[in-house]
């Protein structure tokens, strides 16, 4: 059995699906691809997938990850692209690695967001920010189906910065008007702190409350580098463990090659 790790996006309007939307979605971008999936036992089979940490419905994303189980050798870019060419615009599959290590999910710990905030300027953001990061704790609620639970966003942050905003590519937001973008690195703790609780926690010490709501992206997730306060690639193992397996195996072949018996 082969198994095949995929980042994927979630952009444009498309980050309005939830995560059982693309799960059909997905699923039937595989049997379109024809893709030879493994199948669960039991009386009704599913295809072997594994999805990692979604992205709550509403929020964009350029760093979604899942992994697949074949029952036959495929290569990995060539089942990228007929994935890709299955899906719609803005489910994109952007990397695709074949799986030799384990615990991608346990390579999950922290994610990047951008937050774009309309009418709100960047010095009245960055003033919230330097309030929120100088507090000790920030205690925000959320409802949950137990009712109301109130926790601590502060402690899971570990940047918040205020930018001008960069320009649309997607051309649906207006230029014109007050703007800031808030980066956002959080890191995946239990309770889950997610981005509008820091919004909400901005609101909380420092009275910052945008007029629209902010849009919100997931840049990125993966392994919490406590050095360089970084978030690394999560797939980067994988593609290491390939690099290593493809040269073991060049040199071995090299090795006991035949001798031509010449001088």
């Amino acid at each position: 059995m082969q198994r095949i790790r995929l980042r994927y996006t979630k952009r444009g309007r498309l980050r309005f699906t939830s995560h059982r939307d693309f799960q059909r979605a997905f699923e039937r971008a595989l049997r379109r691809a024809e893709v030879p999936m493994a199948y669960s036992a039991g009386f009704t089979p599913h295809p072997k997938v594994s999805y990692a940490n979604a992205a709550p419905t509403g929020t964009g994303s350029e760093a979604e990850y899942l992994e697949i189980a074949l029952t036959a050798t495929r290569d990995p870019e060539t089942l990228r692209a007929l994935l890709d060419e299955s899906l719609p615009a803005g489910l994109d599959i952007t990397d695709a690695v074949e799986a030799r290590t384990s615990g991608l999910a346990d390579r999950l710990t922290a994610s990047v967001w951008e937050l774009r905030l309309e009418g709100v300027t960047v010095e009245e953001a960055a003033k919230a920010t330097e309030t929120f990061l100088a507090a000790e704790t920030v205690e925000v609620q959320r409802k949950t189906k137990n009712g109301v639970r109130t926790f601590d966003a502060r402690s899971a942050v570990t940047e918040l910065t205020a930018t001008p905003p960069q320009g649309d590519p997607q051309g649906d937001r207006p230029l014109d008007s007050a703007c800031a973008i808030l980066r956002l690195v959080v890191r995946h703790v239990t309770p889950a702190v997610r981005p509008d609780d820091v919004l909400s926690g901005l609101r909380a010490v420092a009275d910052l409350a945008p007029p629209v709501p902010a849009a919100v992206t997931r840049l990125a997730q993966g392994l919490f580098d406590e050095e360089s306060g970084t978030v690394t690639d999560p797939l980067a193992p994988d593609r290491e463990a390939v690099t290593a397996a493809s040269t073991t195996a060049a040199a071995t072949a090299s090795a006991t090659a035949p001798s031509d018996g010449t001088a």
